[in-house]
């Protein structure tokens, strides 16, 4: 298999050495799809290949290199019929690199399916079969672009792209919260640039010639997240055949980001919390008390009060995270920023990705959208636009195909519902009550009117129904199969 090629480092086309292959990871049920792509790409890439959703994160938590680019099928197993699972490893893929460039590959290729994987983070979509040539091409440019934002992130003094009212709070925090000694919890929505506000913190602070370390809790097993914070000693588990100093030594009296922070499991959120109140710890296989004097910034997309509740998170550490505080805003309660960001990502990507213009009415659209999937959404636009209109005018209709802003099914209820007593009764009585159909037609006809109510907009409908926005899109996949 491919990924076992790469271990064995096996000669690669002369074109392309061993050091210099990235990695890429392929996930597809299919062993005829999965052997004969994998051979076609492992001329170009190290790939690793998987199965299923579980097999695919899995294999990356164990990779010594994480990919840079992954294809995947949205119909895994056990659904393979369905693209929830597909949707789901999407979302976890850009939890353990946001900067990971995903690209669909499935014959589940109906517009929603399309518009929803582009919404939460998918780079591209390519509908089955595919020629190898044009999945080459599109692996090819996505790397680059991988490349641009991994350079644009260890550039220090980054810029926070906006001045809205809401960015401007963020701005002040930041430079209040920079030299303080306390931990701060910065919570937001995926996409909201949690670790660049962290970079910020640590880039406006004394400590900036000291390290700047980040270790996302999600990326990594739990069974090695330990070692992986703490360090162990030679010999304390099999394969310790030398010492190993973890983040929080290599810190040092720098800073250390702990990404996806309530992914953190229970075992060690205790040990953590030893280190925020005192700053003492012991590397795995030792008894030698060692201390950190490292600051601590947390990020988190979970309500952590939520996770408290449900016996997920310990609330004292979550008090003694959160003693500073900074919740980053959605996208769409920043107002004009999102020209701003527009201007900043056509100029970041212009030597790889051609400029385009917005017309008056795509214009205004960009402006009235609410971009669910946030800044990472918004940027995946702007590369798609200046690939397929480069230097061209992007009218209305052209842009709208690039948004999720409509979820529609012709199996919705679309009459209404009679829920009078007299109704109730009577079907009672003649032993014709169903519950779960009255329950699944209120369901339908519930769903259908929030979204006319809301010209379809799937964020504001979903909002109207006070469920979350993915929520609406699995109850609507759920009604178009009954």
């Amino acid at each position: 298999m491919p990924d076992k090629m790469c271990q064995r480092k096996q000669q690669p086309v002369p074109s392309v050495s061993a050091e210099q292959k990235p990695t890429l990871l392929l996930v597809d049920d299919d062993p005829l799809i999965s052997e004969g792509l994998g051979f076609l790409l492992s001329k170009q890439y190290c790939v690793i290949t998987a199965e299923s959703r579980q097999q695919a994160i899995e294999k990356i938590n164990s990779a010594t290199v994480k990919p840079a680019l992954a294809v995947i099928d949205l119909g895994l197993p056990p659904l393979p019929h369905k693209p929830d699972e597909g949707f789901a490893l999407v979302r976890e893929l850009l939890v353990i690199n946001p900067h990971m460039k995903v690209l669909v590959l499935s014959g589940q290729d109906d517009d929603i399916n399309i518009q929803h994987a582009l919404t939460i983070g998918a780079v591209d979509f390519i509908a089955k079969p595919a020629s190898s040539e044009l999945l080459l091409a599109r692996l090819k440019h996505h790397f680059r672009l991988y490349e641009i934002d991994l350079q644009r992130e260890q550039q220090p003094g980054q810029q926070i792209i906006g001045d809205s009212v809401a960015m401007q709070v963020v701005n002040n925090q930041i430079r209040q919260f920079a030299d303080s000694p306390f931990p701060v919890l910065i919570e937001g929505e995926s996409g909201t640039g949690k670790e660049l506000v962290a970079r910020a913190l640590h880039d406006n602070s004394t400590r900036k010639g000291q390290p700047y370390m980040a270790i996302n809790c999600a990326a990594i097993s739990p069974d090695l997240l330990e070692s992986q914070l703490f360090g162990y000693a030679k010999g304390a588990f099999t394969g310790a055949t030398s010492a190993h100093n973890g983040f929080f030594i290599e810190a040092d009296k720098g800073t250390l980001l702990l990404d996806e922070i309530g992914e953190l499991p229970l075992a060690l959120q205790g040990k953590l919390l030893r280190v925020i109140e005192s700053g003492e710890f012991y590397r795995v296989g030792e008894t030698q008390v060692l201390k950190s004097g490292a600051r601590i910034i947390a990020a988190t997309n979970k309500n952590l009060r939520h996770e408290i509740a449900s016996e997920h998170f310990r609330s004292d550490l979550f008090y003694r995270l959160s003693i500073l505080n900074i919740s980053l805003p959605a996208l769409r309660a920043r107002e004009q920023d999102v020209y701003l960001l527009l201007d900043f990502f056509i100029k970041l990507y212009a030597n790889s990705v051609p400029p385009f213009m917005l017309d008056d009415e795509a214009h205004e659209l960009w402006g009235s959208y609410d971009y669910p999937g946030n800044i990472r959404e918004l940027r995946n636009i702007v590369i798609r636009l200046g690939t397929k209109y480069p230097g061209q005018k992007v009218n209305r209709q052209q842009l709208k195909a690039e948004m999720e802003t409509r979820l529609s099914s012709p199996s919705l209820a679309s009459n209404g519902t009679d829920l009078s007593d007299e109704m109730l009764v009577q079907k009672i009585k003649s032993n014709a009550f169903d519950l779960d159909k009255l329950l699944g037609d209120i369901e339908g006809r519930s769903i259908q009117l929030a979204l006319e109510l809301n010209g379809n907009n799937v964020s504001k409908a979903a909002k109207a129904l006070k469920i979350n926005r993915t929520t609406l899109y699995s109850r609507v996949q759920k009604l178009e199969t009954q």
